[in-house]
């Protein structure tokens, strides 16, 4: 059993080395789910499949993940809550010093009295997916009437029973024009972090689902300007351009910082901005990415470099999941840009980026191909 420091001490991105382990582990504990969003990955339906991990492979696989240190380790689905075990493994990955979070779907499946349960058995996170700033907007994008205000409430009790809460919303074309109102709406949430997600067209959704890489080169500008300001933290899921940005925002404003200096006669320090810093890690190559950092199992038990990338390297009821992160070809591969191609593998950011390498397959069938959804033109492919 860890001690109570090494519990309450969380590890640093900076100081991950992602040969090793991930920081990362999402376990998607079953494709049953009372949704039926437009964009699911994994094609959710009703019922569960029989060939689940059943509790005690799950709390096996919680053993494994804690020989990696102490990754965050993510329930989600489907919707967890179809599960009937899940307070019962949220204690005991706790208990075993893995950070558990989790991300349920937004249904009358969870009450107050179910938060109450998974923050007393240790929840560390509980994030939830808002799609619009109404519930025209996201019911329409989940495909159930009620989504919407069941995650408001939902919100609102996990803040209320001192859980910390994050909001994913998915860019889609389908709500790229709602970006302002939905901004408005979480800062009034009280949200610890804002995981904004861009479309990969896996599962359900589809190409046309996307916007254009001039769009999302747009919302990551505004991202960044929002990160000076918002009271929460903000983070890209199948966007590793946005560390890209970020850099360049960072360092535009340094030289601009000199410039001033210079002109006035300052000794005003240099500042790296704000959001991402240099010193967090945006100039050495930490950014999570697909088997890089992250590592998706499946309900089945199949291991895949994260849940948009549907290329498999082993099953842990038959594999290490230890050895088949750090050994596997697949995983290696996703790990050294010097195999990227295209102008991912000539972009002088692709240490820091990478390119999303779940798009990449799903719109190439190479996962080492160039994202398509980046705008940027490296100095080298110009």
């Amino acid at each position: 059993m860890p001690n109570t420091m090494q519990q309450s001490r969380r590890p640093s991105l900076t100081d991950a080395d992602f040969d090793k382990s991930p920081f990362l582990i999402i376990w998607e504990t079953t494709q049953a789910c009372d949704l039926a969003c437009l964009h699911c990955r994994a094609s959710a339906q009703p019922m569960r499949d029989r060939g689940e991990l059943d509790t005690a492979a799950a709390m096996r696989l919680m053993d494994t993940a804690r020989q990696f240190g102490r990754p965050l380790f993510v329930l989600t689905g489907g919707d967890p809550l179809k599960r009937d075990d899940t307070v019962e493994l949220v204690r005991y990955g706790t208990s075993i010093g893995l950070r558990v979070a989790m991300t349920p779907s937004g249904t009358p499946l969870m009450t107050p009295d179910v938060l109450a349960k998974l923050r007393d058995a240790g929840l560390a996170r509980l994030a939830v997916s808002l799609d619009g700033s109404d519930a025209a907007i996201h019911d329409h994008f989940r495909g159930v009437s009620g989504s919407f205000d069941w995650t408001v409430k939902m919100l609102a009790t996990a803040r209320e029973l001192g859980i910390a809460t994050q909001i994913n919303t998915t860019i889609s074309r389908h709500n790229i024009h709602d970006i302002e109102p939905v901004v408005s709406l979480i800062g009034t949430l009280g949200i610890a972090l804002w995981s904004v997600f861009f479309i990969v067209p896996t599962g359900r959704a589809r190409a046309t689902d996307l916007t254009t890489a001039d769009e999302f080169e747009r919302v990551f500008h505004r991202l960044y300007d929002l990160s000076r300001t918002a009271a929460f933290d903000i983070k890209t899921t199948a966007a590793p351009h946005y560390r890209r940005v970020v850099l360049q925002r960072q360092v535009a404003e340094r030289r601009a910082e000199a410039r001033n200096a210079e002109r006035t006669g300052s000794q005003t320090p240099l500042t790296a901005g704000v959001g991402f810093s240099l010193a967090d890690g945006v100039g050495r190559a930490k950014g999570v990415n697909d088997g890089n950092g992250f590592v998706f199992i499946s309900h089945r038990g199949d291991i895949y470099p994260s849940g948009f990338l549907p290329v498999s390297a082993g099953n842990v009821r038959t594999h290490d999941l230890v050895d088949v992160y750090r050994n596997s070809p697949l995983f290696r591969d996703l790990r050294d840009t010097s195999k990227l191609q295209g102008k991912c593998g000539v972009c002088e950011f692709r240490t820091i980026c990478g390119g999303s390498r779940a798009r990449a397959y799903a719109t190439t069938g190479n996962y080492l191909a160039s994202d398509p959804y980046c705008s940027y033109i490296p100095a080298r492919a110009r």
